[in-house]
């Protein structure tokens, strides 16, 4: 139904948040923290945030013990957790955009440090906003079918009557992108037809990819996207980089 999948772009990141399990959790650990504590609930039915965060959560296979000892967790009195969001822009080799999402407790650390990624390899940290234009924020859903299990169409028309914006086969996935506002409802319905996702989150997707043409350049890149992926404080990392 509609043209070129992002999912390509995102399958390395994946791939290292699977075999690094314990640190994604933390990770999402995070969010739901602070969405309990933002949102005021932590009930996803009254706290739209922190049902997001539990369908990402969900997606990763994070235990549902996990998930609700951390929202017990950021519901209790004792609790000091006190993350800030902060987003930084900028360029990796060859003009790519790369838009970074982190929570932290201490932006004089974070800040300086992704800055020290950018310069190491072959990028420079932009002003605020210098890319994010280049971005639409969307809900991105992805389900597996490496095994053949579901039919193309079923799935298409399933994703369609249940709100979802877009459509997208790609070899053995399957993306659907909602509208921010939709995708929780998207999401529901689509478990409530037995649908189960490699990935689902809100996030951001490039309006126009930029490839790289030299090993130089794809060597520096991957190691920008890893040494922000590690970094304890960095949420989410999005850019452009058409990966072949």
């Amino acid at each position: 139904m509609s043209g070129h999948s992002k999912w390509h772009n995102i399958q390395k990141t994946k791939g290292a948040a699977d075999a690094k399990r314990s640190a994604a959790f933390t990770k999402i650990a995070k969010e739901i923290i602070v969405a309990v504590k933002q949102g005021g609930s932590g009930d996803p039915a009254n706290n739209s945030r922190l049902a997001t965060v539990i369908a990402k959560a969900k997606a990763a296979n994070m235990p549902n013990d996990n998930i609700k000892r951390t929202i017990d967790k950021a519901l209790g009195a004792g609790n000091t957790d006190n993350y800030e969001s902060v987003t930084y822009e900028g360029y990796g080799p060859c003009g790519v955009a790369v838009i970074v999402e982190a929570l932290t407790d201490n932006r004089n650390r974070t800040a300086p440090e992704v800055r020290h990624y950018f310069d190491k390899f072959g990028g420079n940290m932009g002003a605020q906003g210098c890319v994010s234009w280049s971005f639409d924020r969307k809900g991105v859903i992805v389900i597996d079918n490496e095994d053949g299990d579901y039919d193309e169409d079923t799935v298409m028309m399933d994703a369609l009557d249940a709100g979802a914006e877009d459509f997208s086969p790609d070899e053995t996935i399957f993306e659907i992108t909602t509208d921010p506002d939709s995708f929780n409802d998207v999401v529901s319905a689509l478990e409530g037809k037995g649908y189960t996702f490699v990935s689902a989150e809100i996030g951001l997707v490039p309006q126009n990819y930029i490839k790289l043409n030299t090993e130089d350049d794809v060597k520096m890149m991957n190691k920008l996207l890893d040494a922000l992926e590690d970094n304890d404080d960095v949420q989410n990392v999005y850019h452009n980089w058409e990966q072949e």
